[in-house]
């Protein structure tokens, strides 16, 4: 099992925003640049607009699930964000987790040969 670790400073969300490959859709969208370590590192953004508190971390924790449950299929060494859009307050687990996936599938982050769609 691997461990990642948490992206919390803002200059390397900034950095991500500016240089990383993007991917989008109506729940999700997802930031991915490479790294140079061995690990891979996590951001997540949820903003106010999304809903209130309670609804804020929901969307958080099953974006931290559905990034966990993937993690040993995605390349290693790559820093991710992952921003909530508002549509993904109201989606389910299953719906953010095929919108991860197909994000990750089109931005060349799933390991080859390990695509599930």
């Amino acid at each position: 099992m691997k461990k990642t670790v948490s992206l919390k400073e803002n200059h390397l969300f900034r950095r991500l925003y500016q240089k990383g490959k993007t991917a989008a859709d109506s729940r999700l969208a997802l930031y991915v640049r490479r790294s140079g370590r061995e690990k891979n590192r996590l951001g997540l953004t949820v903003s106010t607009k999304v809903g209130c508190a309670v609804v804020r971390n929901r969307v958080r924790r099953r974006l931290r699930e559905v990034y966990r449950l993937h993690e040993n299929q995605l390349a290693d060494g790559m820093d991710v964000v992952i921003v909530a859009r508002v549509r993904a307050a109201h989606s389910s687990y299953w719906q953010l987790e095929a919108s991860f996936l197909k994000l990750a599938d089109k931005l060349g982050l799933m390991k080859k040969g390990e695509r599930e769609l």
